[in-house]
């Protein structure tokens, strides 16, 4: 099998991954962003806010360098949560070392992302967002452990942990 076709196969198969997600899901968390405050921030509001590395991911969709966020190391039992707003992204227990250089969860809590198609890199590829404040937090992929599949690749820096 060649290689072309591997490449195709995982996008295809990443792209399914929307598919699967509940139509009243997003249109739950589209109107929990349209109530949110957040939303009138300007983006200079939103600079002010953010450390720069973290507007540039959350606001900007920009990329921190693998393996330099200190949650690769964070194993307590608590909470990750958007870095802009503090919605709860991600039990602790969903959280696996995936060996790519970012945090990664095998399942978000339910209402708290919302998706989008991401071609940047000149594939199709499924990015979310945090539902409350729209902040990118990176991608997801169906190369992940059961009982999901599914790889929600987060950047470190979008996220703060809460410990339980």
């Amino acid at each position: 099998m060649s290689t072309l076709s591997l490449d195709r196969r995982r996008v295809l198969m990443a792209a399914t991954v929307v598919a699967f997600l509940p139509a009243s899901a997003l249109a739950a968390a589209k109107d929990a962003y349209a109530a949110s405050p957040y939303r009138k921030f300007t983006d200079a509001e939103w600079r002010k806010r953010l450390p720069a590395a973290a507007y540039d991911v959350l606001r900007q969709e920009g990329t921190e360098r693998a393996g330099t966020s200190p949650l690769l190391k964070e194993h307590r039992k608590g909470t990750f949560a958007c870095l802009g707003c503090d919605l709860p992204l991600f039990s602790s227990l969903t959280k696996y070392e995936s060996g790519t250089g970012w945090p990664s969860f095998y399942r978000a809590l339910p209402g708290a992302l919302i998706t989008k198609t991401d071609y940047k890199i000149g594939v199709a590829r499924t990015a979310y967002e945090c539902a409350q404040c729209l902040g990118h937090q990176g991608h997801v992929f169906n190369d992940g452990p059961q009982p999901t599949g599914l790889r929600y690749c987060n950047n470190g820096v979008a996220l703060k942990f809460v410990p339980a």
